[in-house]
């Protein structure tokens, strides 16, 4: 006891310590980082005029200052430094083994993409000892008769394909791309063609419906080639197999082209790791919380292992494979859902096993911080691309405008792409890369393709749809909308020579959608309309619109609240109108309005 005493007695040796110093903290964690009190701390920030209180965030420079105060030396780092040494170590040859390909099947509505699956699906030796019924989870894994397995990813085709480019995260291996026989090569298949190039990923084309009498596969074959795919029939490299969903036709030789493609690429991945993966889909389900599908890459996951995914971080609690089993463990090439998360990610994140829950909660807040700032970036600058190409004009990069093209015919189209192409030739420094072109209004997949690549949309003579519209906004993505062509050219020259920023044409007033069309005696046809957006002025333009595609261009005649004319019609009311010279005028149709705004261009 007098020892302890006298122990006791004795001031405690200071320890001086290295401390690391984020970009900032709070005055409570500095403390605790220097083993101070935070009284000491808050008298030391007193004395240099900084009154604080315990949980304040004080900048790294005045904590450096107060380490010094107190004899203790500084590490800075970044708040990015949360995130290294995330990856873990490379593998080596040694310790790899084969693992099951991915591949994801696209193609058009209708081409029987989903009855294909199904199909596939079916032929799974070991569902039928299971004897569950497959779970939809967004993923399956196929165990054939040899013992070789295939992973195949049913997400809604593009989303997540794109989303997961957008990352740039080769999370497929091969890409099954599947055409009607009878229906030939169809916009969503030039689609799913430009996806799979731009991922540089080989497809294998299937061509499904060979049972019915009008199927003509060596039409399909020579289509493919107008699009730069050619088959291994024309000497190409593309293998193509004829299948039938329906009748189970030659289902074996897909399965077989998969596995010789798979061969070609060599797959291999360490099972013994920590494990690596990444989100198919994820959501919230009742009793479950969030539910993530992940396909493991490499490493094996086990229950209890700590993860991040994206911004959000977890314990695995439940592991459960694609016949709705709990299975305890999950091995590369193999699609799970896993229960644990603290939040939903999104499709297409990373998933990353971690040694603990305090590095993962680290790394998910700095995620969260980073995607605050981006999204409020966003917000502050609006739209990308415009002011980024001057830049990198002006830093003498070559500029590359990536661009997705759509428009109400296929004349159209054809015809900007050839003048874009036209007016790289006259100038060699800039280059327009055309990601995807198509006919019909702007949907959703042209608005991901578009934020994948950090491109602009345009839209000739059609409009994008109320989703795409609102994903547009929330991505920061540029739509355009013209109606003639030789202002497309002078725009895309303009932004890519950084020499004039491009003029605002036409201002946006509002739109309203015809509920029911009147005949009316000495009038003609009157459209009785509810505006839906904005305002709708007399006097101003209008066009109108079907199915997001324009199909007239005019004046108003009358625009009319009950019995009276008025000059405007704000949202939410109804009126009637009726076009100048015009007739044609359906149920469903939306009618816009705009003004004309001339802005002089100036040199900037």
């Amino acid at each position: 006891a007098r020892m302890a005493a006298k122990l006791a007695s004795e001031p405690a040796k200071k320890v001086f310590r290295e401390v690391v110093l984020p970009e900032t903290i709070t005055v409570q964690e500095l403390a605790n980082r220097m083993t101070e009190s935070g009284g000491d701390v808050i008298k030391a920030l007193m004395k240099m005029g900084m009154m604080v209180t315990i949980t304040q965030t004080i900048d790294a420079d005045t904590a450096e200052l107060v380490i010094g105060e107190f004899g203790h030396t500084v590490k800075r780092v970044t708040d990015a430094d949360v995130e290294i040494g995330l990856e873990g170590e490379n593998d080596t040859d040694d310790n790899l083994q084969p693992r099951a390909p991915v591949v994801t099947i696209m193609g058009h509505v209708d081409h029987g993409k989903t009855s294909l699956l199904d199909a596939l699906r079916e032929t799974d030796v070991v569902a039928g000892e299971a004897g569950g019924i497959t779970q939809h989870i967004g993923a399956y894994q196929v165990t054939l008769k040899s013992g070789n397995k295939i992973t195949f990813l049913d997400t809604p085709g593009h989303a997540a394909f794109t989303e997961m480019r957008a990352r740039g995260a080769n999370v497929t291996d091969i890409v099954v791309i599947v055409v009607s026989a009878e229906d030939s090569v169809m916009p969503q298949t030039i689609e799913a063609i430009n996806h799979a190039k731009a991922a540089k990923v080989p497809m294998i084309i299937a061509i499904n419906k060979i049972d019915l009498p009008n199927a003509n596969p060596g039409k399909i074959k020579q289509d493919l080639l107008q699009h730069e795919v050619v088959v291994e029939d024309m000497g190409g490299d593309v293998l193509t197999v004829e299948v039938s969903a329906k009748n189970k036709i030659n289902l074996d030789k897909l399965e077989e082209a998969i596995l010789l493609q798979a061969e070609i690429l060599e797959l291999k991945a360490n099972p013994n790791r920590e494990a690596h993966g990444f989100i198919v889909e994820s959501k919230m389900e009742r009793g479950r919380g969030s539910v993530a599908t992940v396909l493991i890459q490499k490493g094996t996951l086990h229950i209890g292992d700590v993860f991040v995914a994206g911004a959000e971080s977890g314990r695995v609690r439940a592991i459960i494979n694609d016949h709705g089993q709990n299975v305890a463990q999950a091995t590369p090439g193999q699609p799970v859902e896993v229960l644990g998360l603290n939040g939903t990610p999104e499709a297409g994140d990373k998933f990353i096993v971690v040694k603990d829950e305090a590095k993962a909660r680290e790394i998910a807040d700095y995620r969260q911080r980073k995607s605050r700032a981006a999204q409020a970036a966003i917000a502050v600058k609006g739209r990308t691309t415009v002011e980024d190409l001057v830049l990198q004009k002006q830093m003498g990069q070559k500029t590359i405008l990536p661009i997705v093209i759509k428009g109400d015919v296929h004349g159209s189209v054809e015809a900007i792409i050839g003048s874009l192409r036209k007016m790289e030739e006259d100038n060699p420094e800039i280059s327009v890369q055309v990601l995807h072109s198509g006919v019909g209004g702007i949907t959703e997949s042209d608005v991901t393709l578009a934020k994948a690549s950090r491109g602009v949309l345009i839209g000739f003579n059609v409009r994008a749809n109320a989703q795409a519209r609102d994903m547009a906004q929330r991505d920061g993505v540029d739509i355009r909308y013209y109606n003639i062509i030789y202002n497309v050219i002078d725009d895309a020259k303009a932004i890519l020579t950084g020499m004039l920023s491009p003029t605002q044409r036409e201002e946006y007033l509002g739109q309203a959608q015809i509920l029911q069309v009147f005949n009316i005696t000495k009038v003609g046809k009157v459209a009785g309309c509810r505006v839906t957006i904005g305002v709708v002025k007399r006097g101003a333009k209008v066009r109108l619109l079907r199915d997001d595609v324009v199909i007239h261009e005019g004046t108003l005649k009358t625009l009319k609240r009950h019995q009276d004319e008025v000059k405007e019609v704000k949202e939410g009311m109804e009126c009637g109108m009726a076009f100048e010279n015009y007739d044609d005028i359906k149920e469903n149709d939306v009618i816009e309005c705009f003004e004309i705004v001339e802005e002089a261009r100036s040199v900037t």
